[in-house]
C-alpha cells in the first residue's frame, strides 16, 4: 500500500494522469488502460468515492492532485470544463467580453456558444454555471486559442464577440450592457471595422445591422462609414433593441428599431 492505494490502482492512476486528458470520460480511461469499458466503469467509481478522483459529471472525471483536503470537492477550471463537455464549443458573449478587457463587470455564470444540442439553456456543472447558446455549423463564429493549463480553449475574438452579442443581446448581458462592451471595443486596440462587418455578413441576421447602427449613433462613437454601411443592410419590419424585454418602447423609423431601453452603458 502507498498512501492508502495498492500498487496496483497506484499505477492505474499513474497512466490515467499521463494519458494528456485533464477530464477524461469512461471511454477515455478505457482506452488509455486497455481495460473493457464495464471494469473501467468500476474502477472509476471505485476511486472517485475514497477521493482519487472527482467526477465532474456522470460518465467524466478528473485526477485529484495528492494532498488535496476535500478530494470530492475538487474542482477543475470552468473554462475547460465548458471545452470538454459542449465540444464543439467556444466561450463567448460577457464571458469573452471579460477575456478581453471589454467590460469591468464580473458575471458568475460562464456563456458557451456551442454545435451541441442540450435541454437546458442554464445548467450547473461542479457548481459552475453555464449559459448555452446554440450555434448551427455556418454561423460558427470566428474565435482564438486561450492556454489553460495545457488546455486550448477556443474563445470568440473579440469582433466575433461583438456580432454575437448584437445578434442575442441576452448573452451580452442586456443591451444595456451590450452598449458598454460596444462603446469599449471602439475605444480599444482590438477594434477592427473591416473585420466586424465581416463577421456581421457571415452571421446573416440583418438585426445586427440595426442595433450596432443605432447604438453607435446613440452612443456618439465615430464610426461614420460603419453606420453608412449598417443603414444600407437594415431589413424591413422593426426588430427589438433588447428582444429580452418585454416593454414595447417607441418606434425608430430610422432604424427599423422597436427601442424598448433607454439606459446604455454607462
Amino acid at each position: 500500500m502507498i498512501s492508502g492505494i495498492s500498487e496496483k490502482n497506484r499505477k492505474l492512476l499513474d497512466v490515467l494522469s499521463r494519458s494528456g486528458k485533464s477530464l477524461f470520460s469512461i471511454k477515455d480511461a478505457a482506452g488509455a488502460l486497455n481495460m473493457p469499458i464495464n471494469r473501467v466503469r468500476s474502477y472509476l467509481g471505485y476511486f472517485a468515492r475514497h477521493g482519487w478522483l472527482s467526477r465532474v459529471k456522470a460518465g467524466l472525471y478528473i485526477a485529484v492532485p495528492l494532498g488535496t483536503i476535500n478530494p470530492h470537492e475538487y474542482k477543475e477550471n470552468p473554462w475547460i470544463i465548458a471545452d470538454r463537455v459542449f465540444v464543439p464549443c467556444y466561450i463567448g458573449g460577457w464571458s469573452a467580453a471579460e477575456h478581453w478587457g471589454l467590460t469591468e463587470q464580473i458575471f458568475k455564470s460562464i456563456v458557451v456558444c456551442t454545435r451541441k444540442n442540450f435541454r437546458h439553456r442554464l445548467t450547473n456543472i461542479q457548481g459552475f454555471d453555464f449559459v448555452l447558446k446554440y450555434v448551427n455549423k455556418k454561423r460558427f463564429g470566428k474565435t482564438k486559442n486561450v492556454w489553460f493549463e495545457n488546455i486550448k480553449i477556443q474563445v470568440s475574438d473579440p469582433s466575433q464577440t461583438i456580432v454575437d452579442i448584437l445578434d442575442d443581446p441576452a448573452i451580452g448581458g442586456g443591451v444595456g450592457h451590450v452598449a458598454e462592451i460596444i462603446k469599449n471595443y471602439f475605444n480599444s486596440e482590438h477594434r477592427n471595422d473591416s473585420t466586424l462587418l465581416e463577421y456581421i455578413t457571415a452571421k446573416g441576421n440583418r438585426a445586427v445591422y440595426k442595433r450596432l447602427g443605432y447604438l453607435l449613433e446613440v452612443l456618439n462613437i465615430n464610426a461614420a462609414e460603419i453606420i453608412d454601411v449598417c443603414k444600407k443592410n437594415i431589413s424591413a419590419g422593426y426588430s427589438a433593441l433588447d428582444p429580452t424585454i418585454k416593454v414595447k418602447g417607441t418606434f425608430n423609423r430610422g432604424w427599423n428599431l422597436r427601442v424598448n431601453v433607454t439606459r446604455l452603458g454607462k
